[in-house]
């Protein structure tokens, strides 16, 4: 999964092809029990660029997209919203994928 490391590429991956922005933090437990299965997840959907977003590192990007609560998902297509699983429970590799399936 790629990290973003700046607005520039925030903006840029967003804008082309599809996207899925996970916003996630070191110190979040939740954000922790995802990770043992995301690369499963990205495998199973290679028509999506995931993007690891860090909320401490992108508040502003955080507020652009209305995410108070992480882990969380936003997806993009050529610069819109596709979908969105915002909120701060945990989830489950099968609540993530029902998620992208719904795209």
């Amino acid at each position: 999964m790629k990290k973003l490391e700046s607005m520039e590429q925030y903006e840029e991956l967003k804008n082309q092809g599809k996207t899925i922005f996970l916003f996630s933090a070191d110190w979040c437990p939740d954000c922790r029990f995802i990770e043992p299965f995301l690369p499963e997840v990205e495998e199973k959907f290679p028509e999506f660029t995931f993007v690891y977003v860090d909320r401490d590192d992108f508040l502003e990007v955080c507020a652009a997209n209305d995410v108070f609560g992480i882990p969380s998902f936003v997806a993009y297509e050529e610069g819109k919203v596709l979908g969105r699983f915002v909120n701060k429970d945990r989830k489950t590799q099968e609540q993530i994928e029902s998620f992208i399936q719904s795209l």
